[in-house]
């Protein structure tokens, strides 16, 4: 890879939670709604109630981002950086607009994730359409060709055209060499580290960690040379 392509590129996390911290937070109409939905992905004998905290999160119309972290790549005289930023914050609205102005000035950029075209890509579209804000022209694929749109998602990388098989950003770090961060949270743990501690700097700590990480497996999917040691600059 040209590695003029690669400062084009911004690689981004996010994490999200159920937009109630319990199921019987949500009125009459969404606790029907949400037992429809899920239906046909519960067992016989668990509740709608039971299964809410499981995955409400992952589900944009019945969760909400808490944060999202990026990052690029530039190369000042030879030296490589990698520069972080993240929007954090309760205030969904808030962050999804701060986030789609960041993309308004970066409107060249390529986005990168991880498993990004199942699950970071459409949620966030989905959040900002449900939240009345413009979508940035690099979630906007109204009326795109296929190689038009402007995603590059590390999972489908390794795919190689197998379309058999999920792999974990995690999993694929430790088949490249690349040291695992040590949290002490993971993802199925954001929903208590924000309902129950209020915890959003440990939230952002760990979406930003998944970052790096995912621009050190994109740099080996590509096989991209750039040097292991970039400065990693926090914005």
């Amino acid at each position: 890879m040209k590695l003029n392509y690669l400062q084009q590129i911004l690689f981004l996390d996010i994490e999200t939670v159920s937009s109630k911290a319990h199921f019987e937070e949500l009125n009459e109409e969404w606790q029907a709604l949400w037992a429809d939905k899920t239906r046909f992905q519960r067992t016989e004998d668990e509740s709608p109630s039971e299964f809410y905290p499981k995955r409400a999160g992952i589900l944009a119309e019945f969760g909400k981002i808490v944060c999202v972290s990026c990052g690029f790549f530039t190369n000042q005289g030879g030296i490589w950086e990698f520069r972080v930023k993240s929007f954090s914050s309760e205030d969904e609205v808030e962050l999804l607009l701060n986030f789609a102005n960041l993309l308004e000035r970066m409107p060249n950029y390529r986005l990168c994730a991880h498993n990004g075209k199942e699950f970071d890509f459409p949620y966030l579209s989905r959040r900002m359409i449900i939240n009345e804000i413009k979508l940035p022209g690099q979630l906007n694929n109204a009326g795109k060709k296929p190689w038009e749109v402007p995603h590059l998602d590390t999972m489908e990388l390794w795919k190689f055209g197998d379309f058999k098989n999920y792999t974990s950003l995690k999993l694929l770090a430790a088949s490249f060499g690349i040291p695992s961060p040590k949290d002490d949270i993971d993802g199925s743990m954001v929903g208590s580290v924000y309902w129950e501690e209020n915890d959003l700097d440990r939230i952002r700590i760990y979406c930003e960690k998944d970052v790096v990480t995912l621009a050190k497996v994109f740099l080996k999917i590509s096989q991209t040379e750039v040097p292991p040691d970039f400065e990693i600059i926090q914005s």
